[in-house]
């Protein structure tokens, strides 16, 4: 009986492990959070009836990495606020589910330098994300969905 107790073991170790790192592959999640707080509203004028609408000042749309097992789609942009900072916002967002994703402000797409906002709050819908106050985004032009655990590329938004 002792020599098959190390086997079951190391195979219960094992599969737990596995099914860790697998099941985020299998759950979806999704969220549709509104528009954040304090959004900066301009009127917008129509010919019989006033709008409102909210600014932007970056906007991107997601472009996955087409390798047929991770991608993003959707639209990133970055809404101004009352307070003077700004949001990421993610608009129709899709992506493939997987373990410890984030989203990153970066200078390119192999996220070699990058501002971390935050783990991905769902693989479906719209969220905001709290952009920093010294946040250059000039330089910090690219939204990504990255695979912290793999160092792997999901999808990328230019915003411009």
């Amino acid at each position: 009986m002792n020599k098959y107790l190390i086997p079951i073991i190391a195979i219960a170790i094992v599969g737990s492990v596995s099914a860790f790192a697998i099941s985020p592959y299998f759950t979806e999640s999704s969220i549709d959070e509104a528009l954040p707080t304090g959004a900066v509203v301009q009127p917008m004028m129509e010919e019989t009836m006033m709008e409102k609408m909210t600014p932007v000042s970056y906007s991107g749309t997601f472009i996955g990495v087409g390798d047929g097992i991770h991608d993003a789609q959707g639209d990133a942009y970055t809404i101004p606020l009352e307070d003077g900072s700004d949001v990421l916002r993610l608009e129709n967002f899709q992506s493939t589910n997987g373990p410890d994703l984030y989203v990153y402000l970066a200078t390119d797409d192999d996220a070699s330098e990058f501002i971390n906002l935050g783990e991905l709050k769902a693989n479906k819908g719209n969220q905001n994300y709290e952009i920093p106050d010294d946040a250059d985004l000039t330089k910090y032009n690219k939204v990504l969905i990255w695979c912290q655990a793999f160092s792997v590329l999901f999808g990328s938004a230019e915003l411009s």
